[in-house]
């Protein structure tokens, strides 16, 4: 006799059918997913940043990896919750993911933080989109998710106030990568020291 797949219990939260919140928890996985593999983005940058700036995004970025680390933790008890078993490990983010792995190593501040900017994009688009498909039936997830996606938007703006120019124009705002993003941050930081050289 095949054995019982334990992913799935048989109830869910009340005011909501079987299926229904089953389907919810189903959306909030890869939200766990993206979660998961941004917290261990941001540390690596953490690590991987040199240069002048080493200091401020080095400490800039450890409470930022504290509160997605949070994030995770509730998506994951939102999902037990409600009936659905949660799926950290690394092989379901590495499986299931619809992004590619961060491409920056060794990097200035401005680099790493050109390339975060992207990942932060596509983050919070698919939290947005994941907003608009939970909403309707489950009020409780939907709430979770806007506050998340608050935290996430400001982190972004952190990051965003290093690489915005004076006229508001961000330095990464033609880059589709990561590497390009970085790319287009040191040229522009390059150009800055260039013109202040010049001016003394």
């Amino acid at each position: 006799m095949a054995k019982k797949s334990s992913k799935n219990a048989t109830y869910t939260v009340p005011g909501l059918t079987t299926e229904q919140g089953h389907a919810v928890a189903d959306v909030l996985q890869q939200r766990l997913n993206a979660l998961n593999d941004l917290q261990l983005t941001l540390k690596h940058a953490h690590w991987n940043v040199v240069g002048p700036n080493f200091i401020s995004v080095h400490e800039m970025l450890d409470p930022q990896i504290d509160e997605v680390r949070g994030y995770v933790d509730e998506v994951a008890e939102r999902m037990a919750t409600m009936g659905v078993s949660p799926n950290g490990l690394p092989g379901t983010i590495v499986a299931e993911r619809t992004w590619d792995d961060y491409t920056v190593m060794r990097a200035s501040g401005v680099e790493h933080l050109a390339a975060l900017d992207l990942v932060y994009d596509g983050v919070i688009q698919d939290h947005r989109a994941a907003l608009a498909e939970v909403g309707d039936v489950d009020p409780i997830t939907e709430d979770m998710l806007i506050a998340q996606v608050r935290g996430l938007e400001l982190f972004q703006w952190f990051m965003r106030s290093h690489i915005e120019n004076d006229s508001g124009v961000l330095e990464n705002s033609s880059a589709r990568t990561e590497k390009a993003a970085a790319k287009a941050a040191k040229k522009a930081a390059a150009g800055r020291s260039g013109k202040s050289a010049k001016k003394n």
